[in-house]
């Protein structure tokens, strides 16, 4: 029986992006996530929704989630066990980008939860109850986890990511000059080339049960 894998996509994707995915798992049925939710509340139920129908029906799912994709899948899927998941610039801290976010802007914790929502000049948009959210929803993601990281990051610091990838046993790769979207020529050779390796070291992703 074919495996599944399922590709969750960040902030201003698609699920076409998934399409990238199947030379690298040509013996998986490769699904993108078609998510419309901008809050892991919201798009948590599109996602499970998602995840238990390949489950039920290939058995074994592995994840692939990019940026926020990756926090969203952590929250949406905690009770879930993918087989393996490979997160790439994936947002492990959603608090502390907030806050950064919120520093960005001059606007003060006290300032954000008395006016509930604040726009900024970067045209994000505090909200008192995302910061609530995530402080009421601390992530305890134990799925055995491959994460890529490029060093110019410029959302998440190479030492968040990595206490993260500690915390949960994950393993880290960095791509020195990458930045958060990999994008180029070079930077998705490396991406490649990076689930390749994995793939190699374990036979069992991406082959059929």
């Amino acid at each position: 029986m074919k495996k599944a894998v399922l590709y969750i996509h960040g902030r201003g994707g698609d699920p076409g992006e998934a399409a990238h995915y199947r030379p690298l798992f040509p013996d998986c049925t490769v699904t993108g996530a078609d998510y419309t939710g901008d809050t892991p509340w919201d798009a948590a139920p599109e996602l499970l929704a998602c995840y238990d129908g390949l489950e039920k029906k290939y058995g074994s799912v592995i994840l692939i989630a990019n940026s926020i994709g990756a926090y969203f899948a952590m929250y949406a899927l905690r009770d879930r066990r993918p087989e393996t998941a490979f997160f790439i610039s994936p947002i492990v801290d959603m608090e502390t980008l907030i806050r950064g976010m919120m520093a960005a802007n001059g606007t003060s914790e006290e300032e954000l939860r008395e006016r509930g929502t604040v726009p900024t000049a970067f045209g994000k948009t505090l909200t008192w109850d995302y910061l609530t959210f995530v402080r009421e929803h601390p992530l305890a993601w134990r799925v055995p986890t491959h994460i890529l990281y490029g060093e110019r990051d410029n959302l998440i610091s190479c030492p968040t990511v990595a206490r993260f990838a500690e915390d949960c046993g994950a393993d880290l790769t960095v791509m020195p000059g990458g930045e958060h979207w990999f994008h180029t020529e070079a930077q998705m050779a490396f991406l490649d080339d990076w689930v390749r390796t994995y793939l190699a070291r374990d036979e069992r992703i991406g082959s059929p049960g």
